[in-house]
């Protein structure tokens, strides 16, 4: 049993790695039957990996999760887990979308389903608020190295889709080239300055 990451507590008893005791002492839940040792900090990722243990294997993570499975940095450590599943059910720190996804819209990445990360910008996108939004797939087109003309062919595809309105306008001021949050707000505040055409990383010569 890996210390680091989340784990299912029934199974862990029934394995013998540890006493009911001990599970109910040195560590806590993050969901029903979900567990994560006390000294382990609960970042986005671990949040991620507990949600998927929780909802099980038909459940898709997405959203915040899925970014965080993508390595995106500058995450919320207090947002819920975002999957989508048919079961509405939600605990507390959990967030449940019932959208249809295709095959195509679906990856795998250490053994959990997860919306692909262009399918993941175009979920921020147009759920997120602007503000929210534009500095998280700055993050995770850098993270990812993600082409925005294939976050642009699901707008296309999905035009009737709620808040796509809202992820066009994310998504033509979102650059991927902006190592930090702070490189975001700067960039935006000089566009709404109406300093326009700016760009991140311009090599001199």
């Amino acid at each position: 049993m890996d210390n680091e990451s989340p784990f299912l507590g029934g199974e862990a008893i029934r394995a013998g790695l540890l006493t009911a005791h001990e599970l109910g002492t040195k560590y806590r839940a993050v969901y029903r039957n979900v567990y994560l040792d006390n000294d382990v900090a609960l970042t986005p990722l671990l949040r991620a990996r507990a949600a998927w243990l929780f909802t099980g294997p038909d459940a898709v993570l997405c959203g915040v999760s899925a970014a965080a499975v993508h390595g995106t940095r500058w995450l919320d450590v207090n947002a819920p887990a975002e999957v989508v599943r048919t079961n509405r059910h939600a605990p507390k720190g959990l967030r449940v979308h019932s959208y249809s996804l295709a095959p195509e819209n679906i990856c795998t990445h250490d053994g959990m389903r997860v919306t692909t990360a262009a399918r993941t910008a175009f979920d921020l996108g147009r759920l997120l608020p602007y503000a929210q939004a534009v500095p998280m797939l700055d993050a995770l087109m850098n993270k990812t190295g993600l082409d925005p003309e294939d976050v642009w062919s699901l707008v296309k595809a999905n035009r009737g889709i709620r808040g796509v309105d809202r992820l066009r306008t994310a998504l033509m001021d979102a650059d991927g080239g902006a190592e930090s949050p702070l490189q975001t707000q700067t960039r935006l505040a000089l566009r709404y300055a109406g300093i326009p055409g700016l760009e991140t990383h311009i090599p001199f010569l």
